[in-house]
């Protein structure tokens, strides 16, 4: 029997961007696909341009929420699929041979999870990479070492949210870096990371956006780590300073 993808896609006023995220589901060559949109009740055309471009088994939930976390939630609550994954409103992905390489990988080797690579490139200019997040194939080892999977290409078996629980709503910013770490602790799971960019995203997102923000995610971050145990100061320290190479890279 073939295995169902959930698509959550977030989102709030998203007019000028959403189009992209919904085409990229669209093409996709894999057939069994459902795709959640959770809108924060957008005050522009959003869920027009949803129902007018979304040619994919849908649903729409448009009601107020309480941030990104919240409404992820939401979305994997909904979610009827056998593995879920994401594309949020200011993200597409790379081709339309994205999700049937990485179901090839999930099926083949049984997986409960696969990541891959994601590029951030310009907001107006998409086809300009501004930063290259390539990723490596996972040790336990790594996670000391500040490292994360990038989430928007982490695809999972609904068992996992099943087992782990959502994200946690205290963080306001750090959530899927605490959710990864919960579930790559996880030494009954098992994780393949496909060598490939599966995610562009638009610059300006809510961890980067300005210097306030960077300070309290490094704040969350550490709290993160000091939640699950996987180190101090110095695991937060090498957290940023691995992203110098992918602006250079």
């Amino acid at each position: 029997m073939a295995l169902k993808v959930s698509i959550i896609t977030v989102c709030y006023n998203s007019s000028k961007t959403i189009v992209d995220a919904i085409r990229s589901v669209n093409i996709q060559t894999y057939p069994y696909i459902e795709h959640i949109f959770i809108d924060g009740l957008s005050s522009d055309k959003t869920v027009e341009i949803i129902r007018r471009n979304s040619k994919r088994k849908r649903k729409i939930i448009s009601e107020k929420d309480n941030g990104l976390y919240e409404a992820v939630n939401k979305g994997i609550e909904h979610a009827s699929g056998d593995i879920i994954g994401f594309v949020h409103s200011d993200d597409f992905w790379e081709s339309d041979v994205v999700l049937n390489n990485i179901m090839e990988m999930i099926i083949s080797k049984n997986l409960d999870g696969v990541y891959g690579d994601l590029q951030y490139v310009d907001k107006k200019n998409t086809k300009k990479i501004i930063r290259n997040w390539k990723s490596c194939d996972f040790t336990p080892g790594l996670l000391k070492k500040g490292w994360m999977p990038p989430h928007p290409t982490l695809f999972l078996k609904k068992e996992v949210y099943e087992k782990h629980g959502f994200f946690d709503l205290s963080f306001e910013i750090s959530a899927d870096y605490d959710f990864i770490l919960r579930i790559f602790k996880d030494t009954e799971l098992q994780f393949g990371y496909l060598s490939r960019v599966i995610t562009k995203m638009r610059v300006g997102g809510a961890s980067n956006r300005s210097f306030n923000k960077i300070i309290k995610k490094s704040k969350e971050d550490y709290r993160v780590i000091r939640k699950n145990k996987i180190g101090g100061i110095f695991t937060l320290i090498l957290k940023n300073t691995s992203k110098i190479k992918q602006f250079i890279s």
